[in-house]
């Protein structure tokens, strides 16, 4: 009888414990089809823009530009876009995000220093003094990465990170961050929290330079509450005795933490030089010493390449998740794709692409993220095409050029020239097609994919090219000769050189 009763118990709870499960299932469906649906609602808009930055910060040390994530594009794509200029010498300080992060460095170069939970601090130093005793307690802390112009550096969210510019010029980065992301738990509004320092907002719109959006920013001001002006790091909203207790530090040291009396923003400058526990700095100074010279850009491409291979032997197969913790600590964070002898695709007359995703950088896998770097030369053209699995995030870095995206319509979504420091989204989907005026074009995609497609119309790879003639001559209603030269005319890729300008260098 016992046990027919517990039996019976135990059957009750694997049907109370089924319907939960179900009724859970349904709310996450429900969810899910909640945000697919206003998703696609914020992608029903008339055209694009190439837009500007509209709100900018003067720091102690640099410069932080950022782009009205309000606007409807940055919507569309479930994105935000900052720009940075850190001046020699100068720290942005400890920060990390609620979204994942691509950061493309323009120019210059730098150190990043990021906090991975739980890894091992594994750079440390010993200081000793004539009697073998330490003078002062020996630093340690978590591995340093030195990046230079074209490298691509990925953050996930939540993961606090800082920047210090140790070069002569000033280092000049585009970060994207996905706000749509599935790591990103609370809303699209993009928040950074900052560590030390009274930071400014750098998506506040109290600081908005440009009108433009004046009633589209009144809507928006209703569903999203933010606070003008500076604002403060975590800790100055903790009470100061946590924070001695938390630290066993006396009370100054507590208001310091909290950045009570402290005048300085975003990106500080540093007094001196930055003191750093780090090989390469090290191995300069050893070269110094020995009158040896400074690793070549040969070397350092080859180092970096040896790191690739010890990141695809570490890289988990087949399930993701089954590997990543094992392998995060170490795990490459960098790529770079400024270099030309790293291009994936290459024209000499027309230009050259270099892709970076979750292939040849495992960890954008995890950020769902990839990026392209393109160059242009004087009227080539990038073919028609489409994205068809993300959307894609344009940001000019050099020159000018026509770009036309066309909707499912057929009609033109944009037509008209981008340049330098400008975006522009291009939507999942839409046809898009560049091409270079006079002295070139060079830009940076960020595309919310880690494995994007793009489907080419015209060359070898193109739809068109794997049509048969027959459907062809149907279609357009063309002759069998007008469909063998629309298939076979274009022998290149994705980069085209101008048919114009072939005709105008044999005429001459």
């Amino acid at each position: 009888m016992a046990k027919l009763s517990l039996l019976s118990l135990s059957l009750c709870l694997l049907v109370l414990f089924q319907g939960s499960l179900a009724q859970l299932s349904r709310s996450r469906s429900r969810s899910r089809s909640e945000e697919y649906s206003r998703r696609q609602n914020e992608c029903q808009f008339d055209n694009l823009q190439a837009l500007e930055p509209d709100t900018r910060i003067q720091a102690e040390a640099g410069l932080i530009e950022s782009w009205n994530p309000d606007h409807e594009q940055f919507q569309c794509a479930g994105v935000a876009v900052v720009r940075r200029t850190i001046e020699p010498n100068g720290l942005h300080l400890p920060s990390y995000t609620n979204a994942p992060q691509l950061i493309y460095i323009v120019r210059g170069r730098g150190i990043l220093g990021t906090v991975f939970p739980g890894c091992a601090e594994t750079f440390e130093e010993s200081q000793r003094g004539a009697q073998g005793r330490r003078s002062r307690p020996e630093d340690r802390h978590q591995k340093l990465r030195h990046f230079r112009e074209g490298d691509i550096v990925a953050i996930p969210a939540g993961v606090a990170y800082w920047t210090y510019n140790n070069g002569d010029q000033q280092l000049v980065s585009v970060t994207l961050l996905d706000t749509s992301n599935v790591e990103n738990q609370l809303d699209q509004n993009p928040r950074r929290f900052y560590l030390a320092g009274n930071p400014e907002d750098e998506f506040d719109p109290e600081q908005q330079q440009h009108q433009q959006y004046q009633e589209q920013q009144g809507r928006d001001r209703s569903r999203r509450q933010r606070s003008s002006g500076n604002k403060h790091n975590i800790f100055r909203g903790l009470n100061t005795r946590f924070i001695e207790e938390a630290f066993n530090v006396d009370s100054e040291t507590a208001r310091r933490i909290q950045g009570q009396n402290d005048n300085r923003n975003n990106i500080i400058k540093v007094k001196g030089r930055l003191d750093l526990v780090s090989p390469l700095i090290r191995s300069s100074q050893e070269r110094q010493r020995e009158g040896e010279r400074e690793e070549t850009w040969e070397e350092e491409r080859e180092r970096e390449q040896q790191e690739r291979e010890r990141d695809w032997r570490r890289s988990p197969r087949g399930d993701y998740n089954n590997g990543l913790k094992e392998t995060f600590c170490a795990m490459r964070l960098k790529e770079n794709i400024g270099d030309p002898s790293r291009a994936d695709i290459f024209t000499p007359q027309a230009g050259r692409i270099s892709t970076v995703n979750s292939f040849n950088l495992p960890i954008l896998r995890h950020l769902r993220l990839s990026a392209e770097r393109g160059v242009l030369y004087n009227n080539g053209i990038y073919t028609p095409h489409w994205n068809m699995n993300a959307h894609s995030v344009l940001y000019v870095l050099r020159g000018q050029a026509r770009i036309q995206v066309v909707d499912h319509f057929g009609q033109a979504f944009f037509d008209g020239e981008v340049r330098q420091g400008q975006v522009l989204t291009v939507p999942q989907h839409h046809a898009v097609v560049k091409q270079a005026i006079s002295e070139g074009f060079e830009w940076v995609s960020f595309k919310t994919n880690d494995n994007a497609w793009v489907s080419p119309l015209a060359g070898r790879t193109s739809v068109i090219r794997a049509l048969p003639e027959a459907v062809l001559m149907n279609a357009f209603q063309i002759s069998r000769d007008q469909a063998q030269k629309l298939k076979y005319n274009r022998e290149e890729t994705f980069l085209l050189s101008s048919s114009r300008s072939s005709q105008r260098r044999a005429a001459a």
